[in-house]
């Protein structure tokens, strides 16, 4: 994919992003995080029903860069077993940092993979998978 078409992605999942709101819904576990570099203070919810991510929400204040993952990884999320979800952030968190990762597995995640060339926003990549991992952590 080329780098114009991942940045209109990246505006389009920015400006019109899906699965956004926190549910008033005790059944969803909750998590807040702020990125400490930037503006970014995003809460993420998630139903999970017999070890399934049934639904993924977010809301918050935050640039696009999270914004838009937030929006993406819902999209990339909503529907996995724990195990896959885990497998996905995991792949996802290496792809940022620069590690060997399996790209087939992250789907439209992708876009982010040149994140990396602008250090100051890895962390902004990167808060709303490590707000769902501390949501899987605290069921399993």
């Amino acid at each position: 994919m080329d780098s114009n078409m991942k940045r209109n992605l990246i505006l389009d999942n920015y400006q019109n992003p899906v699965n956004r709101g926190i549910p008033k819904d005790n059944s969803y576990k909750k998590v807040n995080s702020k990125n400490e570099s930037c503006v970014d203070n995003i809460d993420v919810a998630a139903k999970i029903v017999d070890g399934k991510i049934e639904d993924i929400k977010f809301d918050g204040d935050a640039c696009a860069i999270c914004t838009s993952a937030s929006s993406v990884m819902t999209k990339e999320l909503k529907g996995k077993t724990l195990k896959e979800a885990k497998a996905i952030i995991r792949n996802y968190q290496n792809m940022i940092n620069e590690l060997p990762y399996d790209e087939d597995s992250l789907g439209e995640l992708n876009i982010y993979n040149e994140v990396y060339k602008q250090p100051s926003r890895k962390n902004c990549a990167l808060l709303p998978m490590s707000s769902i991992s501390k949501i899987i952590d605290s069921v399993e």
